[in-house]
């Protein structure tokens, strides 16, 4: 090692080697753009490529001259010695020493876009990196070394300044407690955030965990969802500088507990079979003033898909608001439906918070639709589009007629106890009612009507204050049937058809008209 000499003869090549370093490495640099912008200082990760392909060259000529010095030259390159490919290494030294101290500088290329302009991104403006000497200088005298010594790797005599990856998470843990709708956010300087975990600290069993969503460049994360009130939350933030260092941020913060609170009551229950005409539907203890803030969080999932959309609706008699969702058409037979509703920390209004995510999974079941002819004065049963049976019926009298208008099975007793005055009927009567199944919040049933038999109504005159009477046996054999879910259809009648909200009348609109419902349309 000791006969190495420097080539003046040779400086020409020299610059042009060292020049095709620094050239590849700004190369390189300008491929990577979008990562190294989110330094302050790229430059130094610029200077260590320019090194390593520079230590690279030389170990390709130090291989070179150990299998010629091993095996002599090849035939065809009698011309070959080994101290001209040390020479061509050294040289580099030797140019880039010369280059310091006369001050010269070769000024990179500007890139140009395919249309032949300058490129305008402010990348080159965070690249200071103004000629390629500057990087010579750092890269050669490495390379000088690693010739001398022998045995350095690229590893041991490259590495990355780049600064220490800073993670700021808001709130933070000084703050005072922030709405539960409130948005969490953390950004990262000097790297990218490649984890972010907010989760309850040791809070009930109805606090939720916070989703959030990641920025393109990673640089910064914002949550999506708003948090459980009154939850004292933990966060776990990594991010990676640069040189592939980590670091990682923990903090807590706390939401306000709700003044006022809202509830929440989902139909169907999880693990049901219900019928065709059942909507999704969540019924609210308080009037909901921000129904977009509510509708936002719901989501609904069926297999096979299925088109719908939601709606909100009031019950006239009760005035419970409520969000429904019903399919386009009635449901098929078999459909698997998911509800997942992220509702807690919503503030429905006037800061009046859910408290807790709800969810329900149900099956639809038979397809059994009874049409009720008020004029005909029957009611025929169909399951998955078969008749199954006519039976003979008295609905309500002219002074008390049945509603119009497609109905939905909301439940069932085998004896409910019926007054006028549960549905403000001046006509006083007070009866217990066998085999009822439930219609309308309005008080609507269709069931047996013992007292009636006998009379020569059923199949022939509409003689009750509202409700679908048939015989004792007929209403058993249809309350068995009767499901949550199941539709009944009413015509013939003088009455006008039963609202949206009065029971789950959702089907007497259009769906045209229903979409028309949804708080986000």
């Amino acid at each position: 090692m000791a006969a190495v000499r420097a080539a003046p003869g040779d400086l020409a090549k020299a610059e042009a080697e060292a020049e095709d370093a620094a050239r590849e490495a700004y190369a390189r640099a300008w491929q990577r753009r979008d990562r190294l912008t989110a330094a302050d200082d790229p430059t130094p990760w610029a200077h260590t490529v320019a090194q390593r392909l520079a230590v690279s060259s030389w170990r390709h000529a130090r291989n070179r001259v150990r299998a010629h010095v091993r095996h002599g030259p090849p035939a065809d390159l009698p011309g070959l010695a080994p101290d001209r490919l040390l020479r061509r290494s050294a040289d580099r030294y030797t140019h880039a020493v010369s280059a310091e101290r006369r001050g010269g500088e070769a000024v990179l290329p500007t890139r140009r876009s395919p249309d032949g302009s300058h490129d305008s991104d402010d990348f080159s403006k965070r690249f200071p990196v103004r000629s390629v000497r500057s990087l010579s200088i750092l890269a050669v005298p490495s390379l000088a070394v690693a010739l001398l010594a022998g045995c350095q790797s690229a590893s041991d005599t490259a590495s990355v300044d780049a600064k220490p990856a800073r993670i700021t998470v808001t709130p933070n843990s000084d703050a005072a407690a922030v709405a539960p709708d409130a948005t969490v956010k953390v950004t990262a300087a000097h790297g990218t955030l490649t984890k972010v975990r907010i989760t309850p600290d040791g809070a009930g069993t109805h606090a939720v965990t916070v989703t959030g969503s990641l920025s393109k460049a990673k640089s910064s994360w914002h949550s999506t969802r708003p948090m459980t009130p009154g939850t004292t939350y933990a966060v776990e933030a990594t991010a990676t500088n640069a040189a592939g260092k980590t670091a990682t941020q923990h903090s807590t913060f706390r939401t306000r507990a709700a003044q006022q609170v809202n509830g929440v009551t989902v139909t169907p229950s999880s693990k049901s079979v219900v019928g065709v005409g059942q909507p999704v539907s969540l019924a609210f203890d308080h009037p909901v003033t921000d129904k977009a803030a509510v509708e936002r969080q719901l989501s609904v999932s069926t297999s096979p898909r299925t088109e719908g959309s939601w709606g909100w609706v009031k019950d006239p008699l009760t005035g419970t608001e409520r969000a429904d969702w019903r399919p386009k058409t009635y449901w098929h037979k078999g459909t698997k439906v998911t509800l997942r509703a992220r509702l807690s920390g919503v503030n429905t209004g006037d800061s009046r918070y859910l408290r807790r995510d709800v969810s329900s999974t149900f099956t639809i079941g038979t397809a059994r639709v009874s049409k009720v002819d008020l004029q005909q004065h029957t009611m025929t049963v169909y399951e998955d589009g078969q008749k199954q049976k006519t039976i003979p019926i008295s609905a309500g009298q002219p002074s008390y007629p049945t509603w119009n208008g497609t109905m939905v099975v909301l439940d069932k007793a085998p004896m409910v106890h019926m007054t006028s005055e549960s549905v403000g009927i001046a006509d006083p009567y007070s009866k217990d009612v066998p085999w009822a199944v439930h219609l309308t919040t309005s008080g609507t049933y269709a069931h047996a009507a013992p007292w009636n038999e006998g009379r020569g109504y059923f199949g022939r005159v509409n003689m009750s204050h509202g409700c679908v009477g048939m015989s004792s046996a007929d209403g058993q054999w249809f309350y068995h049937r009767a499901t949550r879910g199941d539709v009944v259809e009413v015509t013939g009648s003088t009455r006008a058809t039963v609202s949206t909200g009065n029971g789950f009348g959702d089907w007497n609109l259009s769906y045209g008209a229903w979409q028309k419902l949804s708080a986000l349309r």
